[in-house]
């Protein structure tokens, strides 16, 4: 993809984390259910996002099933094992939206640039982008699942870049996780430690007319 408007700005590509930027989770039944089971507010994600459940999901190794049995079966050690379960099955099925503000800003974005979901996620993706309305919202995505490599491990940014057609250091990239902004400089790219969608009108301010 190419732009007139790439030429004066600082950045040939956008590469956007998906989770907690512009997917958000409803986790409201799962914090009813923890405390009806007498476990503190987050036990469950706690457990089911340690590295040694989550990474084998991400890196499509392992079905959504088979990690709700591990969760399930961590959990089972502390809370009875059909409470442990339902916590299990309450996370994997959490109700989620993606969010409209970010939603607008990014789509005004690829009007100018090549945007590029770049998403430790499952196999599950592309249904779970369709339900939201977002198919073919980016023009590439590099999901771990797909890719078989988790962020911050460098070759997934690499993978990234070159979807997009750009050189590490002409991408600006986009993430909620400190640590996987980190990663993305150190290979050249801008970080964008993400808390807002106001955050975007800096670096990006030059396309968004602020």
């Amino acid at each position: 993809m190419t732009s007139s408007t790439t030429a004066a700005g600082p950045f040939d590509a956008v590469l956007c984390d998906l989770d907690n930027v512009i997917r958000f989770y409803d986790t409201t039944a799962l914090t009813r259910l923890e405390r009806e089971a007498g476990i503190p507010q987050g036990t469950t994600e706690q457990v089911a996002y340690a590295p040694e459940l989550d990474l084998p999901l991400l890196l499509g190794a392992i079905t959504e099933e088979q990690w709700v049995d591990s969760v399930a079966a961590r959990l089972a050690q502390r809370i009875p094992e059909g409470r442990a379960r339902g916590l299990a099955m309450a996370l994997a099925g959490a109700p989620f939206r993606a969010d409209g503000v970010m939603v607008g800003l990014l789509r005004r974005v690829r009007e100018h640039l090549p945007l590029v979901l770049v998403t430790n996620a499952t196999v599950r993706l592309e249904d779970d982008l369709e339900a939201m309305g977002l198919s073919g919202f980016a023009h590439h995505i590099v999901s771990s699942a797909r890719v078989g490599v988790a962020k911050p491990d460098r070759r997934i940014y690499e993978i990234a870049a070159l979807r997009a057609g750009a050189r590490p250091d002409r991408c600006l990239f986009v993430d909620d996780r400190s640590e996987n902004v980190q990663a993305a400089a150190a290979l050249g790219m801008t970080g964008l430690h993400y808390r807002e969608p106001a955050d975007l009108h800096g670096p990006l301010g030059y396309l968004l007319g602020t």
